[in-house]
């Protein structure tokens, strides 16, 4: 089979490797169309649930994208950070470093976020306030509740016997979200960047970070999905957000019925192909003004093969 697409393994950062995949397509002229940047969901390397990273990549490179897919410090492959970081900085921090390599390396002046779950809140976190970042691509990210959620919410589990039980035993979700709401809501009131994800959509700092992105002319693809406990009904991101005017940057969509790691195949094909839609349109709305005469460390970096894909 003829690929129009190379990979290699890559060593991004400086402080420290990280390991990554580079999916360079061969169809394209290289920096004319943003490089995609693919982050870890939680502790899953870079392959992604159900490999999903590495197809969507595929996918990408195939349609002129060139894409790179690594794994935060202390994650798959890559080695852990001696810095004595919290989680949240350090893989802020990692994200920075692997924007940093790409632009010195690879002459990357644009770039798009792809992220699912703490990816999604990575990059909304870091994508703000970079200026290379002109998209981001935010599947299940952290937004906050709203008195519509809990309505959803409520009306969603009233037929199911399970939700009673759990009610009586103390372990209902229902009640653990509104607890978290309280206590959160209650001091999460500053400006400045939470300490960590777990408290995030109950933060100020949150909003602002969209208000920001907004502001530089970023636009955002959201995807959310029936089976999660962040979003219940399709416009709850902009009720939670009033005081942002989205306009046209966002596109915002609702996968009901597909759980939070798009374990169907079908699910996770709609979802590719929404994401190569959004991509191309958003290329073809926002070309490039003046494509690099030549690409800045045009040969391959490699380093010791990787482990796995």
């Amino acid at each position: 089979m003829i690929h129009n697409f190379t990979e290699h393994t890559v060593l991004a950062g400086t402080r420290h490797p990280l390991v990554g995949i580079m999916t360079r397509s061969s169809v394209a002229q290289p920096n004319v169309k943003p490089t995609v940047v693919i982050l870890n969901t939680g502790i899953i390397h870079r392959a992604g649930h159900h490999r999903m990273s590495v197809t969507l990549a595929r996918r990408l490179a195939g349609a002129g994208f060139n894409v790179l897919r690594f794994d935060f410090a202390g994650v798959g492959d890559s080695e852990t950070r001696s810095d004595g970081l919290s989680p949240l900085d350090s893989a802020l921090a990692d994200l920075s470093e692997a924007l940093d390599w790409l632009e010195r390396e690879r002459g990357v002046a644009r770039v798009v976020l792809v992220g699912l779950c703490s990816g999604a809140d990575h990059a909304i976190l870091h994508g703000h306030g970079d200026p290379r970042v002109v998209g981001l691509v935010l599947m299940d990210p952290s937004i906050p509740t709203t008195a519509r959620f809990y309505a959803h919410y409520i009306l969603r589990n009233l037929t199911r016997f399970q939700s009673y039980v759990s009610v009586a035993l103390g372990r209902s979700g229902l009640m653990r979200i509104w607890l978290g709401d309280l206590l959160y809501g209650l001091r999460s009131k500053t400006n400045m960047r939470p300490v960590s994800l777990g408290e995030l959509r109950f933060h100020k700092y949150l909003g602002q970070s969209y208000r920001n992105a907004i502001a530089n002319g970023v636009q955002i693809l959201a995807v959310f999905t029936g089976d999660t406990s962040r979003q219940t009904y399709h416009a709850q991101m902009l009720d939670a957000f009033p005081g942002i005017e989205f306009g046209n940057q966002l596109t915002l969509k609702f996968f009901q019925g597909a759980d939070h790691l798009f374990s169907l195949e079908r699910d996770r094909e709609r979802l590719f192909d929404l994401i190569l839609g959004w991509m191309l349109s958003m290329h073809a709305s926002h070309p490039a003004q003046i494509p690099l005469a030549a690409e800045i460390g045009q040969g391959t970096h490699v380093s010791s093969p990787a482990r796995r894909a």
